[in-house]
C-alpha cells in the first residue's frame, strides 16, 4: 500500500500532464491510502477546474460521480482525520524551521502518512516534497521521475 496526497488523487482523474504516471503508480500499488481530508480537497480541485474553464459542468459532474463511486467502493483507503492529527499539526509548526514553507493541509497529509506507518508519500507538490524529510518521510514524485 502507498500513500497519495490529495493532488495525486485528483490527478488520477484529470486528463492533464502526469496523469498516466499517477494512474500507473496507483494501479501497480494495488492499494492507495490518503487522509480523509482528500474528500474535501479533491472536490475542491474539481470545482477549481470548473471555475477556470478546464472542465464543463457536465464533465465536472462525471468527475464528482466517479470519485464518489471510487470512495464508496474502497478504491481509496481513507485514513481518519482525527483530533490527534490536528493537534500534531498545531504542534509541528512550533518546531519546524522558519525556512520551511508548509500549508496546514500538507502538514495533515504528512502527519497522517507518518502516523499510519508510511515511510513515503507520493505527490507532485514541491512544498510537501521539501517538507517530507522533516516528518521522517521520503517524498516521491512519479511525474518528475518519468520525465517530459
Amino acid at each position: 500500500m502507498i500513500y497519495f496526497d490529495s493532488a495525486y488523487v485528483a490527478k488520477f482523474y484529470l486528463n492533464e500532464p502526469g496523469q498516466a504516471a499517477v494512474r500507473s503508480c496507483a494501479i501497480n500499488a494495488g492499494e492507495v491510502a490518503t487522509c480523509a481530508l482528500a474528500l474535501a480537497e479533491v472536490n475542491a480541485v474539481f470545482h477549481r477546474k470548473l471555475r477556470e474553464g478546464f472542465l464543463t459542468p457536465d464533465e465536472v459532474a462525471i468527475f464528482y460521480t466517479e470519485f464518489d463511486r471510487d470512495v464508496q467502493q474502497g478504491h481509496w483507503k481513507l485514513l481518519p482525520l482525527t483530533s490527534d492529527l490536528l493537534e500534531q499539526v498545531a504542534s509541528v509548526y512550533r518546531l519546524l524551521p522558519a525556512t520551511v514553507f508548509l500549508r496546514s493541509a500538507d502538514a495533515l497529509h504528512l502527519i497522517c502518512a507518518r502516523e499510519n506507518g508510511f515511510t513515503e508519500i507520493h505527490t507532485n507538490d514541491r512544498h510537501l516534497l521539501t517538507a517530507a524529510p522533516h516528518f521522517g518521510l521520503i517524498g516521491l514524485d512519479v511525474i518528475a521521475s518519468t520525465g517530459p
